[in-house]
């Protein structure tokens, strides 16, 4: 970890504030393995600050280091600490100018708590962690340092890569009159795992630390969502597996939980992941309704209608766990790709006791199936349906009804239905007239002379 120097870089009422000369470049430039520094929001970005933020941002952005002093004084502009936090807050791509505004910003007045940490943040996150040193420093002479400031070197050195960095950091809080408490802990947890696939070296810091410091609830939550997007079920199960034994069943913890079974969900442990669930339930530990939503559209796109009803039936009956129409209709699709035709009907009567309406979608491809697996009675209910409240568009449900009786040998119902859409100004798409137009002339002439009649009005409803 690099040391802070022990020789200001300037001085101002016996302050260090780093100078932008005296800088290390960010290892960006001279790492080819390390991505690309991303490209910060700036006053460009940003439509709606004040004139004088865009003022002295435009200054920065165009002035040499040399000028900016002598230009921003020129303004006349009052640095008041909003317009400090706000220039900080839009100078992420720029942190020379950065440096050369926060000194200037800085005399004759006493800069807030918040922007020191907004100039340690902008300073690590470019890579200049000599001066972000030197910077915190300052903030402790001036009793201003506290844990946001080492919040913000903990991602930054995660970042760039420099984990055992950021380990130190934390080593070296209470240095710095900071107390490595588990807030600290939790900081520095959440900051390795925001980066892909290091997990396991948070678990590893977490080990080492819980014997000075306890952690708490949060600790372990922020373990199970980095083990959740490496997608590694066995170190997630042992996680919750500790977290259970030292906090024991929490309704506090609910969200972690939750974390836990999406997890073992998208692992395809969904046996396990029901056996929890019930467990919770017992527990009084009562899953939310998106934790719901979400793991029964992952169980819809795997296409385990199995699994998805199973998943239903429990959210049913736990207290407060109430369906919404998006949840609904996520069941309803699974189990018509699934053609649970049985399962299906029961499905679409419950939604309607209960008020909630399929999609124009979902209406469609069930007519489909219902009329492929010579089940017309229920499309047909499920068309009046349609009518009845107004699900629109119709056409796609009123073509898949026609074509499916159609090709059931039902003609005279699909001209009773054909004869009803037309009054109803619904319109029948040509390649369904040509459909039928083929199963009535095959049936009979009486047949055909029918078809020819229904051909008639459907032209005169085309012009």
């Amino acid at each position: 970890m690099e040391v802070m120097d022990e020789t200001p870089d300037f001085v101002i009422k016996n302050k260090i504030i780093p100078s932008s000369s005296s800088t290390t470049t960010s290892p960006t430039s001279h790492n080819p393995h390390r991505p690309t520094r991303p490209r910060f929001p700036t006053h460009l970005d940003a439509p709606y600050i004040s004139s004088s933020v865009r003022i002295i941002c435009e200054i920065l952005a165009h002035a040499s280091s040399d000028d900016i002093e002598s230009a921003l004084a020129c303004t006349g502009i009052i640095p008041t600490p909003d317009l400090v936090h706000e220039v900080l807050q839009l100078s992420y791509n720029s942190p020379s100018s950065a440096v050369d505004f926060f000194r200037w910003a800085g005399r004759g007045q006493r800069l807030s708590p918040y922007a020191w940490n907004l100039m340690v943040d902008v300073l690590g996150k470019n890579g200049r962690f000599e001066q972000m040193w030197n910077a915190v420093r300052v903030m402790k002479e001036d009793g201003v340092l506290s844990l946001p400031a080492f919040a913000s070197i903990f991602d930054s050195y995660c970042g760039a890569g420099k984990y055992d960095e950021a380990v130190m950091s934390f080593d070296v809080m209470s240095m710095h009159g900071v107390e490595q408490d588990v807030v600290a802990v939790n900081s520095l947890l959440s900051a390795i795992c925001r980066q892909e696939n290091q997990t396991s070296r948070a678990l590893e810091f977490l080990n080492r630390v819980k014997k000075s410091v306890d952690p708490d609830g949060d600790s372990f939550a922020i373990l199970l969502e980095g083990w959740e997007k490496e997608g590694n079920v066995e170190e997630a199960n042992k996680t919750f597996g500790e977290m259970v034994e030292r906090f024991e069943w929490n309704s506090e913890h609910v969200l972690a939980y939750e974390t836990f079974l999406i997890t073992l969900i998208r692992g395809k442990q969904v046996d396990e992941a029901l056996k929890f669930l019930r467990v919770m339930k017992g527990e009084n530990c009562f899953p939310t309704l998106k934790f719901f939503s979400n793991a029964l559209d992952i169980l819809v796109k795997l296409n385990d209608s199995t699994h998805a009803v199973q998943l239903w039936d429990i959210m049913m009956v736990f207290h407060g766990a109430f369906p919404d129409s998006l949840t609904y209709n996520m069941i309803f699709e699974c189990l018509i790709k699934n053609k649970k035709v049985h399962e299906v009907e029961k499905f679409f009567h419950e939604m309607i006791k209960n008020e909630w309406q399929p999609t124009p979608l979902n209406c469609a491809t069930a007519i489909t199936m219902l009329l492929d697996a010579d089940e017309p009675e229920i499309a047909i209910e499920i068309w009046n349906y349609i009518l009845e409240n107004g699900i629109f568009p119709l056409q796609a449900s009123a073509n898949k009804l026609l074509v499916g009786l159609c090709n059931l040998g039902r003609l005279s119902d699909v001209r009773r239905f054909a004869e009803e859409m037309l009054n109803r100004r619904i319109l029948i798409y040509d390649v369904t007239m040509h459909k039928l137009k083929k199963a009535f002339y095959n049936e009979s002439r009486n047949m055909r002379d029918r078809f020819d009649s229904l051909e008639r009005r459907w032209k005169t409803s085309q012009m």
